[in-house]
């Protein structure tokens, strides 16, 4: 995570009390892959998946919560331009 703030679209900032209390809201699982993704940015699910332990069913909803808290974003893999990679909006 980055020292202060977390960027959104382009011009929202998010101060850094702001991003933890969206993520204390999320399911164990989407903190895990948040935490995942701190160290270790851009993963595609299936690393995440292995990173984390975690099913890629749980992976693909953890996703999604985060996501829908605006936390994660995606593009497509340089290596693999078939395959998302994820990373923090920070």
């Amino acid at each position: 995570m980055s020292t202060s703030t977390a960027e959104l679209d382009g011009d929202e900032l998010l101060s850094q009390s702001e991003y933890r209390d969206r993520l204390r809201e999320l399911p164990p699982s989407a903190k895990l892959v948040a935490k995942v993704l701190e160290g270790d940015a851009p993963l595609s699910q299936g690393q995440l998946a292995e990173e984390s332990l975690l099913p890629d069913r749980t992976v693909r909803y953890a996703l999604n919560r985060l996501e829908d808290a605006d936390l994660v974003g995606s593009r497509y893999s340089f290596k693999d331009a078939r395959k998302q990679v994820y990373y923090l909006n920070t």
